[in-house]
């Protein structure tokens, strides 16, 4: 995996960006120390290389379980309890995997949305079809993963049984508290812990993510490698010059400091959509904060570059871009010659569809640098188990580092339970009689 950050330095230059190099590797150490903000939940840090090997045992054991036993697997959760997963599956999966048979279960998420149609066509889908349900939540309160759940639950055990539905629910929760572990308790489910000490947008290492993505099918212990290297190549005894997630951080402050508020993470890979969805959760909810933090945004060329380029080019020049770039393709496959070049494209003829992406890719990097974009590169050999797990935890020690050196704490989210207030108090929740009282005056 490598950084390339040679097209910010006209907004950031090198020289003041290396100048941050005291201030970054003391936000590494504070990380691995536990002494800055938010140090309860830093259990992360050293999770790729702290998984049990019984736990990934006990993962793969339930994904053959369900391999035998269930045609789809319901994933509930929202959040982090859903974006690392779907992101890691979106990348590895086929791109048309919904239209082809599998050996293994097609995963399909719930409880990411509060939507009446959505959860009416999943349980009209499931009516006839062998699935099992991997519920994902801390606490078991969580309004949308509760009432999929609900809904789900009672399904099922209407559908098989109550018997054969406790085998076929499993848990992934508190170890120790909380609603949904003392219903996994009652009812006998199956139950992996989330460790207290990692918050949901960085759990996608722990069974909140190994477990939706061995059930697919791929392998969790090369995530796991992957993560591990990348944990090693980051770590506070790793000098700044190569330590690449402390100059991505520094960069993105440089860059920060200098008027760019808005980070677009870019990818040249449809896989890689929601790669970036799960970024802009991790860095917003870690940075967005005390009317600080850069605004996360993502966009996928080159399709959006029919839709966003021309904002990205002459718009409001308060943003730099982050591109992920793939070396290797998985496949090959070149553009064929037509006699009638009605098209005028005979120019690319046995070309790789890949060169074509590749040098879109370039000429954008070039245009919009010259636009007054700085550019960031990050690339990876190929998109596999490996590479992904590296991704993901480069962006979660780079959003740990970043966080700091904006200096906020980059492990709470304050802000989230504001709607949720309101949407209690319109709901008459007991307990909310009040802050009820107050919304409906307001509103009327």
């Amino acid at each position: 995996m490598k950084l390339c950050i040679e097209h910010v330095s006209q907004f950031a230059s090198k020289e003041k960006v290396y100048a941050r190099k005291e201030e970054a590797l003391k936000s590494v150490k504070a990380l691995y120390e536990k002494t800055g903000q938010g140090s309860d939940f830093l259990g992360w840090v050293h999770l790729p290389t702290s998984v049990a090997e019984g736990e990934i045992s006990a993962i793969e054991e339930l994904a053959t379980f369900y391999k035998a036993n269930a045609e789809i697997v319901v994933v509930i959760g929202i959040g982090g309890s859903y974006l690392g997963a779907k992101a890691a599956l979106e990348a590895l999966s086929d791109n048309f995997w919904a239209m082809k048979e599998s050996e293994n279960p097609k995963i399909i998420f719930a409880g990411q949305n509060i939507s009446e149609d959505y959860m009416y066509e999943l349980l009209d889908l499931l009516e006839t079809r062998k699935y099992g349900i991997v519920v994902i939540s801390k606490s078991g309160t969580t309004t949308e993963p509760a009432v999929a759940f609900r809904l789900l639950k009672s399904h099922l055990e209407k559908k098989v049984g109550k018997a054969q539905a406790k085998d076929l629910i499993v848990a992934v929760t508190d170890e120790k508290r909380g609603a949904l572990r003392t219903l996994a308790v009652q009812e006998g489910y199956r139950t992996f812990g989330i460790p207290d000490d990692v918050g949901g947008r960085f759990s996608v290492l722990t069974p909140v993510g190994l477990l939706p993505i061995a059930i697919a099918g791929f392998n969790i212990r090369q995530l796991l490698q992957g993560a591990a290297d990348m944990q090693k190549a980051t770590a506070p005894d790793v000098p700044f010059e190569e330590n690449i997630a402390a100059i991505y951080a520094a960069t993105r402050n440089e860059l920060y400091d200098a008027g760019k508020t808005v980070e677009i993470l870019a990818g040249y890979h449809p896989k890689l959509l929601y790669i970036t969805e799960w970024w802009k959760q991790l860095y917003g909810e870690s940075e967005g904060k005390e009317n600080k933090g850069i605004f996360p945004a993502g966009v996928t060329f080159t399709a959006d570059l029919h839709s966003m380029g021309q904002y990205i080019q002459e718009g409001l020049r308060n943003i730099f871009e982050t591109v992920i770039t793939v070396e290797r393709t998985a496949h090959k496959l070149r553009i064929p010659n037509d006699p009638e070049n009605l098209d005028t494209l005979n120019f690319l003829s046995e070309k790789r569809i890949d060169e074509v992406n590749k040098m879109a890719e370039l000429g954008t990097m070039l245009a919009h640098v010259d636009g007054g974009v700085p550019n960031i590169r990050i690339e990876i050999p190929a998109i596999n188990e490996y590479n992904l797990g590296m991704l993901f935890y480069f962006f979660e020690i780079a959003c740990g580092i970043s966080g700091y050196m904006l200096g906020v704490n980059p492990f709470d989210q304050p802000g989230v339970e504001a709607y949720k207030k309101n949407m209690f108090a319109l709901l008459d929740k007991p307990g909310f009689e009040e802050e009820s009282k107050k919304i409906k005056a307001r509103l009327s």
